[in-house]
């Protein structure tokens, strides 16, 4: 791992270089150590599929002493069981969450689950099943508050993004994009392959610290439900 400043109050730690579970796992491991030590003094910390970025308020500390204290801080995790920090009893808390969310898997809201079962040679209840079959790991945020990119799917179906966007995606809309799945927490263009629609809330400002629902390191399980039931959790069509 490479610490390195990007900017008058912000440093870059470099984990790795392709996405993995075991690379989340560290990097949840090094948010958790980088806010316990420095307190008030960090501002923020976005975590992406290989790096950490470390924002910093330099009223409080130096540039100088915080590339210190972060390579301290890599050097300890990174010696951790001969690298590899992948248990989640280890990570404590916050890589234990497992998030359940309901989808109505239908074409009425699911414009692209015809298609790609079509596509893939396999009925639609077949792609639904491999959908639901495995819990998926949070790997990064972004795109929009509330925007989790999870992964990864099963091979049979991973598929391109839509070679010209939509644009407007309802918010809800469930897709994959290549080896990942997200949802959407908002109407949005987008180029992702729908499948389904979730009822689920993914960004709520009433919420406040917690305003996204999923965080990097959370597992998430996708649960089929019919229409009356996503009617019924406060699904909307449209």
């Amino acid at each position: 791992m490479k610490v390195s400043a990007v900017s008058e109050n912000a440093c870059l730690i470099q984990v790795g270089d392709h996405i993995s579970e075991s690379l989340t796992a560290v990097i949840a491991q090094l948010s958790e150590n980088i806010e316990q030590t420095l307190g008030d003094a960090l501002i923020d910390l976005i975590p992406s599929y290989t790096t950490l970025l470390c924002v910093y308020d330099l009223n409080k500390v130096d540039d100088l002493w915080m590339l210190k204290t972060l390579r301290q801080i890599v050097q300890s995790v990174d010696s951790t069981e001969n690298n590899s920090v992948t248990s989640i009893d280890y990570l404590g808390k916050s890589l234990s969450r497992l998030i359940e969310i309901p989808v109505w898997y239908d074409p009425e809201v699911g414009y692209d689950l015809e298609v790609m079962a079509s596509d893939k040679q396999m009925t639609q209840s077949e792609l639904i099943q491999l959908h639901t079959s495995k819990e998926y790991r949070v790997f990064a945020t972004g795109f929009m508050p509330g925007f989790a990119y999870m992964g990864s799917v099963d091979t049979a179906l991973a598929t391109p993004r839509q070679a010209t966007p939509r644009k407007a995606v309802a918010a809800g809309s469930v897709g994959i994009a290549d080896i990942q799945t997200s949802v959407y927490p908002a109407q949005s263009p987008g180029g992702w392959n729908i499948i389904g629609r979730s009822p689920t809330q993914l960004f709520d400002i009433s919420r406040g610290d917690n305003a996204a629902l999923l965080q990097v390191g959370d597992r998430v399980q996708f649960v089929s439900v019919d229409r009356a039931t996503f009617i019924e959790l406060g699904g909307q069509l449209g």
